[in-house]
């Protein structure tokens, strides 16, 4: 399994709920329109409104993808660090976890990885340990056994 397939599934994610995100943009603003043509009064404040609602919330996730995006940036898949850090893909007896965004499971001939955040609670218990450390996460001792 390489670093640089996870990578991808990672930018491939991101890049996808981008598209996501300008499509609902489009319709938001299509929606914004229509209830700017509309002359009903109290319907149409509500309806704008609630649009309006729409485009904020929009805004915060294209926040959020623009922070993921800047995290992926800063990733070296090349770097091979002795401790656990971003851009690490961690092999633990339990489970496999690249440290970079929240992105789902990447499945590669039978093996999966968790890409996971920094500030996610395993990722909190793995950043600075070592291969062969122990660590504890909901009530199980797990070993790593990798760092990449």
């Amino acid at each position: 399994m390489k670093k640089a397939d996870i990578l991808n599934f990672c930018w491939d994610y991101v890049n996808n709920k981008a598209d996501r995100l300008k499509r609902t943009s489009n319709e938001l603003q299509q929606s914004l329109t229509s209830e700017t043509k509309s002359t009903a009064g109290d319907k149409h404040e509500t309806g704008r409104a609630m649009v309006q609602l729409e485009q904020e919330k929009l805004a915060q996730q294209i926040l959020e993808l623009e922070k993921d995006r800047a995290v992926l940036k800063k990733i070296d898949i090349e770097k091979l660090p002795q401790k656990i850090s971003l851009g690490c893909l961690v092999k633990t007896s339990a489970a496999n976890y690249f440290i970079s965004i929240s992105a789902g499971a990447f499945k590669s001939g039978g093996e999966v990885v968790y890409c996971i955040s920094a500030s996610a609670p395993i990722a909190q218990l793995l950043l600075g340990k070592e291969k062969d450390e122990n660590f504890v996460f909901n009530e199980k001792s797990q070993t790593i056994q990798e760092v990449l």
